[in-house]
């Protein structure tokens, strides 16, 4: 009975906050939902505008739904600040979006945890067990989002450093025979179907809606966090404005690349070894030593009786 009353209470707290925070008072309208009433069409050009947003949209969601899920993702925001960087590691996690709809998933996710949490101090008898594991699951579930998006942006990191070489080579191929710069890239990201094939596909398609090839790579480099794609594409850039044989230049960016990979693989096995010896200290050692006295201290404790 504790149990069912614990969620009710939890049930009836976030109906009273709902209510609170979605009505008039508390409610603050957007210029969209102001002007809409008026202007025609708006849900059309709102999803021409933003394919794949994440807008509610009328009749799919209720607006309370949405008014309540708005303002409690803009009180995560408020005390979790950061956006920048959020916005940083989502373009190197190749998922561009808003920072709203993160903090929207880490909403659902600490949801999801807060009713584990509950789920599982319920099952363990209620009481102290419930009080501890609902925050803890919210907190889990919360902080377990931002861990996924480490996971993906550092997955994506490795797929871009495994691609680059190889990428280096084929545009320096490319030139070698004869092909623009432009030309290079295009040949270069329709045979490739990678992270960086698609960076390069994206890089193209700015450059062609009046950006500058110049400018896309920039923007490349900017939303990256790979510290060797940054380098080749400034000496990219560097070669476009100056003049510079490219080709030299892509080779020389190559066997960096390819230099820098070698002492990262020598750094993660030198840390590799330095975790091979844990279980080899703390358990194959002592196992070790059990066995080696164990025969002795049988005999000595059978000459002491």
């Amino acid at each position: 009975m504790t149990t069912v009353g614990a969620l009710l209470g939890l049930v009836f707290a976030l109906g009273v906050v709902l209510v609170v925070r979605g009505g008039p008072p508390a409610r603050h309208p957007r210029l969209d939902d102001r002007l809409a009433p008026y202007v025609g069409r708006a849900e059309l050009s709102r999803a021409a505008l933003n394919p794949g947003g994440s807008e509610a949209r009328p009749g799919r969601h209720p607006r309370e739904w949405a008014v309540a899920g708005r303002a409690l993702t803009d009180g995560v925001a408020r005390l979790l600040p950061g956006g920048a960087g959020i916005q940083r590691r989502l373009s190197a996690a190749g998922r561009p979006g808003p920072v709203a709809a993160f903090r929207a998933e880490q909403v659902r996710w600490a949801a999801a945890g807060l009713l584990a949490g509950a789920v599982s101090g319920g099952a363990l008898g209620g009481g102290v067990g419930l009080v501890l594991l609902t925050p803890i699951g919210a907190l889990a579930g919360g902080l377990g989002r931002d861990w996924w998006l480490s996971i993906q942006v550092r997955r994506r990191t490795e797929a871009l450093r495994a691609e680059l070489p190889v990428i280096a080579e084929l545009l320096a191929l490319a030139v070698t025979a004869g092909e623009s710069p432009t030309a290079a890239l295009r040949r270069v990201s329709a045979a490739c179907r990678g992270e960086l094939g698609r960076e390069l596909t994206r890089v193209l398609e700015e450059s062609r809606s009046g950006a500058g090839l110049t400018t896309a790579l920039e923007e490349l480099a900017d939303r990256t966090a790979l510290e060797p794609l940054v380098r080749f594409v400034d000496g990219f850039v560097i070669a476009l404005d100056r003049g510079t044989p490219l080709a030299e230049v892509l080779r020389a960016q190559a066997s960096d690349v390819r230099e820098a990979g070698h002492r990262a693989l020598l750094e993660a096995g030198g840390r590799r070894e330095i975790a091979m010896m844990v279980p080899v200290v703390f358990l194959i050692l002592p196992v070790t030593v059990l066995f080696a006295l164990y025969p002795g201290l049988v005999s000595i404790s059978l000459l002491t009786q």
